[in-house]
Formats: C-alpha cells, sequence, structure tokens
C-alpha cells in the first residue's frame, strides 16, 4: 500500500510539473494572434504579414521539434524543456521592444525554436515516469493544460493591452514564463529520465530478441506508415485550430459585426470547451477503448458546428455557445488521438517519433493562417469556417488507418 501511494504521488508531480511546461507552451502560441490589432495600427500591417508571423513561429517549431526528439533521446528531456523555456522568455522580450516587422519576425524565429522542444520533452517524460494505468490521465491533464494556456494567453494579453499597452503585455508574458521556468527549476530532481538506463535497457531488449543481428539505424522508424498517417492527423488537426484561433475575431466581426475584443474572448471560450474535452476524453480513452470511434464522431460534430458558423445566420446569441461546443469536441479528441500515437511508437525512439510525428502540428499551424490571411485580405471571412471543415474532413480516414496499423508493442 505504502509503495501504491508513493508511486501515485510521484505521478500526480510528475504530471503536474510536465502539464504546467505543456500549459506555457500553449499560452506563447497565443502571444500574437490577440496582439494582431494593435499590431496591424502600429506598424500598418496587413493581415497576410500578421499571418506569416505564425507561419514563421510554427515552420522554426516544426524543425525545431522533429530535431529536439532526437536530442532529447541523446541526452535527456531536463535540460531540453530548460533551453526551451529560457528561449520563449527572450522572444517576447524581444516582441515588446519592436520597432518593425523584422524585429517581430525575429521574435518568432526563437518563439519557434522555443516552443519546439515540448512534445518531445512531455512524451518522453510521461512514458517513462507515469505507471502505465494512469498514462491516459497523464494524457489527460497534459492536453487540459494545453488548453488552460490558450484560454489564458487571449484573456492576459488583451486585458493588460487594453489597460496599458501591448508593449507591456508582451513584457508581462515574458515575466510569466519566467516564473513557470523557475517553478521547475526548483522540482528540477523529479524531471530526470534516465535517459542512459533507458538506451541500455532498449540495446539489451534488441539484442535478446534479435541476437547476431546488427542494430537498426537511428532512422528506421520513418519508415512505419503510421508514423506518417499520425502526421498528417495532427497536420489537418493543428491547420484547422491555429486558423480559427488567429483570425476567427477579425471573420466573427465581418460576418456577424461581433466586436473584436469580444471576438478574442470567443477563443478562450473555445479553450475552455477544450479543457473540458480533454477531462471527459480522457475518461472515454480509458474506458471505451475506441479511439477510432471517438475520434470520428467528435470531429463530425465539429464539422457541423463549423459549417453553421459560416453560413452567417447564425443569431449572436448562439456564437459563444458554438465556440465552446466545437472546443469541446477538439478536447475529446486529445486523449485518445496520444493512445494512438503511443501504440505506434517503436521501443526506444520515443523522443524521435513524437518528434517528428508533432512537427505535423507545427507545420499544420503555420499553412492555416496563412492561407487564411489572404482570403481575410480578399474579404471571404466565410471561407475561414468552410476551410476548417475541409481540414476536419481530412482526419477521419487517417484515425482509421493509423488504428488498425497499430504495433502491439509499444514504448
Amino acid at each position: 500500500m505504502t509503495v501504491a501511494l508513493s508511486r501515485r504521488a510521484s505521478d500526480v508531480r510528475v504530471i503536474g510539473l510536465i502539464s504546467l511546461a505543456h500549459g506555457s507552451s500553449h499560452f506563447f502560441h497565443l502571444v500574437l494572434p490577440p496582439m494582431f490589432p494593435w499590431l496591424k495600427d502600429a506598424f500598418a500591417l496587413s493581415y497576410a504579414e500578421l499571418g506569416l508571423l505564425m507561419s514563421v513561429f510554427f515552420v522554426v517549431s516544426c524543425i525545431a521539434q522533429a530535431a529536439s526528439g532526437f536530442l532529447v533521446d541523446r541526452i535527456g528531456a531536463r535540460p531540453v524543456l530548460f533551453g526551451g523555456l529560457g528561449l520563449l522568455v527572450l522572444a517576447a522580450l524581444i516582441y515588446s521592444q519592436s520597432n518593425g516587422y523584422a524585429m517581430l519576425l525575429l521574435g518568432a524565429v526563437i518563439a519557434g525554436c522555443g516552443n519546439g522542444i515540448f512534445h518531445p520533452v512531455d512524451y518522453t517524460l510521461i512514458n517513462h515516469k507515469v505507471s502505465p494505468p494512469n498514462l491516459p490521465y497523464a494524457y489527460s491533464m497534459h492536453g487540459v493544460a494545453g488548453y488552460l494556456g490558450w484560454a489564458a494567453a487571449p484573456a492576459f494579453m488583451v486585458a493588460i493591452a487594453q489597460f496599458t499597452d501591448w508593449r507591456i503585455a508582451f513584457f508581462s508574458a515574458a515575466l510569466l514564463e519566467a516564473g513557470v521556468l523557475g517553478i521547475l527549476w526548483l522540482n528540477k530532481n523529479y524531471l530526470i529520465d534516465n535517459v542512459r538506463e533507458r538506451h541500455e535497457n532498449t540495446h539489451a531488449g534488441t539484442e535478446a530478441a534479435n541476437p547476431g543481428v546488427a542494430p537498426e539505424s537511428a532512422f528506421a522508424f520513418l519508415k512505419l506508415t503510421a508514423v506518417w498517417l499520425c502526421w498528417i492527423f495532427f497536420f489537418f488537426s493543428m491547420a484547422s485550430t491555429s486558423s480559427l484561433q488567429s483570425f476567427a475575431p477579425s471573420a466573427l466581426f465581418e460576418i456577424y459585426q461581433v466586436p473584436l475584443d469580444v471576438g478574442s474572448y470567443y477563443i478562450t471560450l473555445l479553450a475552455l470547451g477544450s479543457a473540458g474535452g480533454v477531462l471527459f476524453g480522457g475518461y472515454l480513452a480509458a474506458k471505451l477503448q475506441a479511439p477510432e470511434q471517438i475520434v470520428s464522431a467528435c470531429l463530425s460534430i465539429t464539422i457541423v458546428m463549423s459549417l453553421l458558423l459560416g453560413t452567417g445566420f447564425i443569431p449572436m446569441s448562439l456564437i459563444p455557445f458554438l465556440f465552446i461546443g466545437l472546443g469541446f469536441g477538439y478536447g475529446v479528441v486529445a486523449p485518445s488521438r496520444d493512445l494512438l500515437v503511443k501504440a505506434v511508437t517503436p521501443k526506444g525512439v520515443a523522443g524521435r517519433v513524437y518528434g517528428i510525428v508533432y512537427s505535423g502540428i507545427d507545420l499544420g499551424a503555420a499553412v492555416g493562417p496563412f492561407i487564411f490571411g489572404f482570403f481575410m485580405d480578399a474579404g471571404l471571412p466565410k471561407a475561414l469556417f468552410l476551410g476548417i471543415v475541409l481540414f476536419q474532413l481530412m482526419i477521419i480516414p487517417t484515425v482509421f488507418k493509423v488504428s488498425a496499423g497499430a504495433a502491439p508493442k509499444t514504448a
């Protein structure tokens, strides 16, 4: 009993620390978009130029994520985590001192480098430090923290910018991230993932199962079809989510005359709905063990909601409820999605697999705002919601293919 309680306490501590780090990374996904109206006026920027900032951020993050997976497998997760947090602090400070578009781009590059480390770090730590029965709940809380980070950023940034200015909003974001780094540093002993022991166990297991056979290349996992199906899933999923986060306030203003500041708070409602959905999704994933059915059912509902928003005929009073519903549907999907990725991850290469698979998130987030920035400049705000429908339709077939080809042995 004592051992079980000690193990549970350790799981809770690790999940809490990793979730805090994940929430702070998601917070930084949305420090720029809520400031678009201020930056547009301050530097006379177009929607396409603003969308390009997010594209740069996520393209850099995509590259950093794929590379950091290998780094995590080599040196461990903890030093990579601290480096990423430090880069996010630096990026926010650069945003706060920007004197033009070039500095904003520089900040986006640095923020992308910092953001790219989180999924390889987080999932490596979760998979190796949390006991198997608690994994669905660990994925759920990890996801909840991410959505809460998304929820907090628009409210935090807009409130400070309204009462002071946008520069102080960015500086405050830097202080907040520095506080997160301090908390994790004080608890650094809980974030050691014993990388040498993992490598020794993996190599010993491989040699025992295949005596006399040369070890596979570090890139052998790239031959797995399921890895790339997961990448496609994440690409289209994040392309739709990031487009909504970046331009929904402006699109709602054009279609329904919803004030921009009110539209920014709808993004907070979207994220809060997602947080609730992740909690419920963790329970469903643990009980039903049917990820493809959960994902397809939820996405079908969110597709209908997106279509309704794109019609232009929805009463304004219903819009906030639709955003909560959209967020809830996105959230329910997340734990089942993470379990699918774990099911196709070979032993010993978790950091690399998560780095490659979750780089689809970053590239999708880069492509979405870049595309829809042009539609917004062309005066076609309804195309935002119709494009989101198309992206979500692309996701459903990949889920069934991944589920059918899930590997029996996982890490």
